[in-house]
């Protein structure tokens, strides 16, 4: 298949700085794909709610990403998006917003994500109460799940269906849903849905917090997939940075340092969208050059560091290795 008037541009626009690098990058992803390999993508910040459902969500089902790191907020907040769009709010001039002003988009139930409201009762009450069902349901059958398997149960069952405002292909969550993907969710506590969690444990509604699979689990079950994946390439492409990407991307140490698999391969592939400045002691700003001395990438790893918003890059990345 040619390709498309995106990559055209790109292949006619972006030639130097930091454009060539989003060249060069997508170029090296096309290939570790077209050369049998796989993608791990991770995603950190408010991805979900900046809509990368859109391009993201075809990219799994095109078979360009093979398994997702991403923020308790990243899991959830793609899911209110499809049940609550229609009562999400812009608020434009949201830098010149005055106290007073947040104090009457609490008071309003919404919640404020750069220049986008997450409306409290269309999507996170909503999707509270289907989980609640489902916590208690296993608990009574004594059985135990990570986060996202409740997500990918509710979608695949239909139990949010009802309440869907945008076209579903535009979620990833439902296209990883579909493809039953892998998927790792440090640090989940730390969302809206994990509170939920502890407050349903505080008040007796679920009676016990192990109910929920932990992170340590969560790192076995990636030790797993990356022992059984890896013996093909495996890349390693990191939206923002945080516990998203810091999480996964120590698999390998930990099989060569501590479990002492010395054939398990380095990442095969890096790339990182970041606006992170590399001189504070930023771990989300280090150059992959750093991660050479902690045994995740080798001097011969393809890697590039894109110095830029995600939210423009990343699109038009992912345009570009699906030939758009």
């Amino acid at each position: 298949m040619a390709d498309g008037p995106i990559t055209k541009f790109i292949d006619r626009n972006y030639r130097h700085f930091n454009a060539a690098v989003v060249r060069d990058a997508a170029m090296a992803y096309r290939k570790l794909i077209d050369d049998g390999g796989r993608m791990m993508v991770t995603l950190a910040g408010a991805m979900s709610t900046a809509e990368l459902g859109i391009s993201l969500a075809e990219m799994i089902r095109k078979g360009k990403v093979h398994a997702i790191s991403c923020t308790g907020a990243n899991l959830e907040e793609d899911v209110y998006n499809l049940v609550a769009h229609d009562h999400y709010r812009r608020v434009p001039g949201y830098r010149y917003l005055t106290a007073k002003d947040e104090d009457k988009l609490l008071k309003d139930h919404l919640n404020r994500v750069t220049d986008t409201c997450i409306p409290e009762h269309e999507a996170m009450r909503r999707i509270e109460g289907v989980m609640i069902d489902l916590w208690k349901r296993d608990e009574q059958n004594g059985v135990r799940k990570f986060p996202h398997e409740y997500f990918f149960e509710a979608l695949r069952e239909g139990l949010y269906k009802k309440h869907y405002q945008i076209d579903p292909k535009d979620s990833w969550m439902v296209a990883a849903a579909e493809k039953n993907l892998p998927m790792v969710v440090p640090g989940w506590e730390d969302s809206t849905l994990g509170n939920m969690f502890a407050a349903a444990c505080i008040s007796g509604q679920v009676k016990s917090p192990q109910l929920m699979k932990s992170g340590v689990e969560y790192m076995i079950s990636l030790a797993d997939f990356y022992t059984k994946t890896a013996k093909t390439p495996l890349g390693f492409f990191q939206i923002g940075g945080g516990i998203a990407g810091d999480f996964p991307i120590c698999v390998v140490p930990m099989l060569h340092q501590d479990l002492k698999r010395k054939s398990i391969p380095l990442w095969a592939y890096f790339c990182q969208i970041s606006d992170s400045t590399t001189s504070y002691g930023s771990y989300s700003g280090a150059v992959p050059n750093e991660k050479i001395t902690w045994g995740k990438l080798g001097p011969e790893t393809p890697s590039f560091v894109i110095e830029s918003d995600a939210t423009i890059v990343a699109p038009l990345m992912f345009a570009y290795i699906l030939g758009q």
